[in-house]
């Protein structure tokens, strides 16, 4: 393959950032990889991994003539993030960010970065719960799904980079889907941002009761439980800026989650045996749509020991 962008640079080197760098790598869909890090302990790991050509903890220098700027910080901090990079972006360059929130990103990426560059803000549906440089995989794209929210704007240009980008993704394995923002962060809400709200819910409920002691729910955890702490085990500074960025969204689904199970707590309470059984079986075949759609496999453990390679 042609490489798609001579020059990248990554903004943050967590899990995502560095599975880019290594899937872009391993695709040749790139050159020259300048990863900023504002950690210097991250900087030091990632200089002996070896998958970028440089290091740095200054933002503008590392994005200084790239071709593809890529922010990979926690949501809460893009805004800053695009505006340290900003005087010394080239002239059509494009930035994008790889954040599960997308409103109040891109009106934050927009604000601080010059009108002379492709501002295309996107959100790769992928990850695991480990963080940090070693946590990337080159593989962690393939066969998923990267949204695409472009701005308003119909330039040929500005076509022309949103179509360069979608083909960068498409490079490192994924599936690539444009939408409006807003409606991005109701959909995310549903399938990523609520599940994981849950998650973090019934783990520290758990954790707090006081007839059951923490070594009884790490000894008897059956598989539902454990799935929830893997979920409730990822990064809490990524999370805590999605439920902040995204509020309104997630207020507004957690709302309607909560009507439904207060209507199952009356089905079990009065023992209505048919709704219960109606509603298992309808997201049983939510479940079968997943697996037949590509998106998980029925093999047990799926993707649990990925991160271990």
């Amino acid at each position: 393959m042609s490489v798609i962008y001579p020059r990248m640079a990554v903004i943050g080197c967590g899990l995502i950032g560095s599975s880019v760098i290594r899937a872009a790598r391993e695709a040749g869909a790139v050159g020259h990889v300048f990863v900023a890090d504002a950690s210097e302990t991250h900087r030091a790991r990632i200089a002996e991994l070896g998958y970028a050509d440089e290091v740095t903890g200054d933002i503008g220098e590392a994005v200084k003539d790239a071709d593809l700027v890529v922010l990979a910080v926690p949501v809460l901090a893009m805004g800053e993030a695009a505006a340290a990079a900003a005087a010394a972006l080239k002239p059509g360059a494009t930035v994008t960010d790889v954040g599960s929130v997308k409103g109040s990103v891109a009106d934050a990426m927009a604000k601080a970065l010059p009108a002379d560059v492709f501002v295309i803000p996107g959100h790769p549906i992928a990850g695991t719960e480990h963080s940090g440089p070693d946590a990337g995989l080159a593989e962690l794209f393939q066969n998923r799904w990267v949204i695409l929210t472009p701005q308003a704007r119909d330039d040929e240009a500005y076509v022309e980079a949103t179509g360069r980008l979608a083909e960068f993704w498409r490079a490192l394995g994924a599936n690539v889907e444009q939408m409006d923002a807003g409606h991005h962060d109701l959909v995310l809400a549903v399938t990523s941002h609520l599940p994981h709200l849950i998650a973090y819910n019934i783990v520290g409920t758990a954790a707090d009761m006081e007839e059951v002691t923490q070594a009884e729910v790490m000894k008897y955890s059956a598989g539902g439980f454990r799935d929830f702490t893997r979920i409730a085990a990822s990064d809490p500074t990524m999370w805590r800026d999605v439920f902040v960025a995204n509020k309104d969204a997630v207020l507004e689904i957690l709302g309607r989650f909560t009507e439904d199970l207060q209507a199952l707590s009356r089905a079990i309470r009065w023992g209505e045996s048919d709704k219960l059984y109606d509603l298992f079986t309808r997201t049983r075949e939510i479940r079968r749509g997943i697996i037949a759609a590509g998106q998980e496999s029925a093999e047990p453990n799926f993707g649990r020991d990925r991160g271990k390679h």
